[in-house]
């Protein structure tokens, strides 16, 4: 059976399931467990910065070695610079270390890049073991502190 299908809308910028008439499409299996692991927000280190006590996460963590989703989260809001494009490379490296160590794939690369001046794009290059071949999902969203910004 395969998991309900999750696609990353490019004009919206946020990612929705699929619909047919009547129910929703399954398949695409990788490409939703990215989004997942991307885009749920994982708990905040205690060194890590964020506002009003609220580390998010979601309550089924119970150890660090068994975290769901990333930190993105934590630079939404911040300048965007290039120092917050490496750390959602990392973000993004440390929420898809899991596909490395299931053997879902044999290396994960994620690439940030800014366009001037609000947005970043995320590439998410893997290596699929079967395949020997690299493929690359593509994530853009608009960067909240440049629509907000006084």
């Amino acid at each position: 059976m395969a998991d309900i299908k999750s696609l990353w809308n490019i004009d919206e910028l946020h990612a929705d399931w699929l619909e047919n008439p009547g129910a929703l499409t399954s398949g695409d299996d990788f490409q939703t467990a990215v989004i997942i692991s991307l885009f749920t927000d994982r708990v905040a280190r205690a060194d890590d910065p964020y506002e009003d006590n609220d580390r998010r996460g979601w309550w089924g963590d119970s150890t660090e070695d068994s975290q769901l989703g990333s930190r993105l989260w934590l630079i939404r809001r911040e300048k965007l610079t290039r120092e917050v494009a490496l750390r959602s490379e990392e973000y993004a490296r440390e929420a898809l270390k899991w596909l490395v160590d299931d053997g879902v794939v044999m290396q994960v690369e994620p690439v940030a890049r800014i366009v001037y001046p609000n947005r970043l794009n995320l590439f998410i290059r893997y290596l699929i073991p079967q395949k020997n071949a690299w493929e690359t999902l593509q994530f853009y969203w608009v960067w909240e502190s440049q629509i907000n910004a006084v």
